[in-house]
């Protein structure tokens, strides 16, 4: 009995899934803001019946009531979030807020599966659940504090010297794992700096290109952005190497406008690759693992192998929750938690996963082409690139379109520095996002002024000539959304 209603959800949580996907991207076909508070309800109603379809299936595979209890402060977490990022930021993108959810959503499904078969049952679970609340405790301070301090894109060097500081203390003192140093183990939490650091990076790289464009300024940031980058090949952390280099090469490009600029580093990313495969054997085996995982099973290409098979035991339509075997992927909670999906949830319901995110990048460029002050635009640039290049790295990387780099799939993956950095990244797109609303009501506060003196001024005129004139001023009509929330 269990196994046909298992049968069952896996349809009913991809049509879930499927529709709430659809209107991530039909929400931009709205004209009027009542019928995208209409489909923002609805996207709040499709998430929480995916979550009670999910839990409740896993609940009867198990009999286990701490499923329960997760589901029922998961569910109590993700429905304050909504209601308190709407109640502080009347403002908010409500889009962005209900993506993330979703894929936190998404994320502690699988995570919780993962945690039934590991020696502490739930444990990975109930800690990431406290990495979501600290996430969102800084995702609802950073936005404030982004609109109130207007001095952020003087710290240019402060950020490159914060920044900086703390790659080279972990590539000196951090404990090599897996090859990598990526982190630092204090008691029983661990901190990887990188994905802090990024956020700082993008911060260095737009204040600076504010400043000047000229070619002399744009030689020392980018001698201080290959700083960075040559930092973290030293401690062989070569996903977040290349989420650097691409974010710093975009975001140049966007701020010059120079097809050379672009042009050399490209030539320069290509020798450095080139370069590293010849210098670091941790780079060979990746590639060779890549180039055929089946070949090299026994050593480097396991766990793309074993991510290949869950893949393909998945199909469409996935084997349903309990009914696949993603514990046997390494690593499944963080670098391959895309195949474990995929296995028991379905290709469908991955490939909606992949759509949320790309809906999440079209609002974050959204926000950077609307903003005026250059600073902000290519905060939310930089900030965005650094998000959709991290899901396509995850994702290419489990999937062998890419050899693997390591790196988590954000809001998704079990980690707390990958956790708290990507809501801090959200909660400052948040910020950016009020700035651009500030920015419109001003300029709607203006044209407002205008209308009003425009009729003085024609009287004024009208009685010069004519004598006294008396005009009804015009009645705005009631205007069309202008942005999608």
């Amino acid at each position: 009995m269990v196994n046909i209603v298992t049968q069952i959800s896996k349809y009913i949580i991809i049509i879930l899934m499927a529709a709430y996907t659809f209107s991530c991207f039909s929400i931009f076909t709205r004209n009027y803001e009542d019928e995208e508070h209409r489909v923002l309800i609805r996207q709040n109603v499709l998430m929480f019946l995916l979550q009670f379809a999910a839990f409740g299936v896993m609940y009867l595979s198990t009999e286990d009531i701490r499923i329960l209890f997760i589901y029922a402060a998961l569910a109590v977490t993700l429905l304050a979030v909504i209601l308190l990022y709407n109640l502080i930021y009347p403002n908010v993108s409500r889009l962005v807020v209900n993506n993330m959810c979703m894929l936190i959503n998404a994320g502690m499904i699988m995570i919780t599966r993962l945690s039934y078969d590991n020696a502490s049952p739930y444990g990975s679970a109930v800690r990431q659940l406290v990495f979501v609340v600290l996430g969102i405790i800084f995702g609802l301070t950073v936005p404030v504090i982004i609109r109130k301090l207007k001095f952020l894109e003087n710290w240019t060097y402060i950020y490159a010297g914060v920044g900086g500081a703390a790659l080279l203390v972990v590539a000196v003192f951090a404990v090599s794992s897996g090859g990598a140093k990526l982190s630092f183990d204090l008691g029983p939490v661990s901190i990887q700096p990188s994905e802090f650091v990024k956020i700082l990076f993008v911060f260095f790289v737009a204040s600076s290109l504010k400043k000047s464009t000229e070619f002399k300024n744009v030689v020392v940031t980018t001698a201080i952005a290959a700083a960075h980058v040559l930092i973290l090949v030293l401690s062989t952390d070569l996903g977040a190497a290349l989420i650097f280099f691409i974010v710093y090469l975009i975001m140049l490009y966007v701020a010059t406008r120079q097809p050379l600029y672009a042009l050399a580093g490209i030539g320069a990313g290509v020798l450095a690759s080139i370069a590293g495969y010849q210098l670091f054997s941790h780079i060979k085996v990746r590639v060779q693992a890549w180039q055929d995982p089946f070949a090299t099973y026994s050593g480097g290409g396991y766990q793309l192998a074993q991510s290949l098979f869950a893949i393909g035991t998945g199909s469409w339509f996935g084997t349903g929750l309990f009914l696949g075997q993603p514990d046997t992927i390494p690593v499944a909670e963080t670098d391959f938690i895309f195949s474990a999906i995929t296995e028991e949830m379905g290709v469908i319901y991955a490939l909606c996963l992949i759509l949320i995110c790309v809906s999440c990048y079209v609002m974050f460029l959204n926000i950077a082409m609307e903003l005026r002050d250059p600073f902000y635009k290519l905060v939310a640039l930089g900030l965005g690139t650094c998000y959709i290049f991290q899901v396509f790295l995850q994702i290419g990387g489990v999937t062998k379109f890419i050899p693997s780099t390591g790196v988590t799939l954000p809001l998704v993956s079990y980690g707390g520095s990958s956790m708290l950095s990507t809501m801090i990244m959200f909660g400052i797109i948040q910020g950016l996002y009020i700035i651009r609303e500030d920015e419109e009501e001003q300029i709607e506060r203006k044209k407002e002024r205008e209308l009003r003196d425009e009729p003085r001024k024609t009287n004024r005129r009208n009685t010069a000539k004519t004598g006294p004139r008396f005009e009804e001023v015009p009645k705005q009509r009631t205007r069309k959304k202008q942005r999608v929330r």
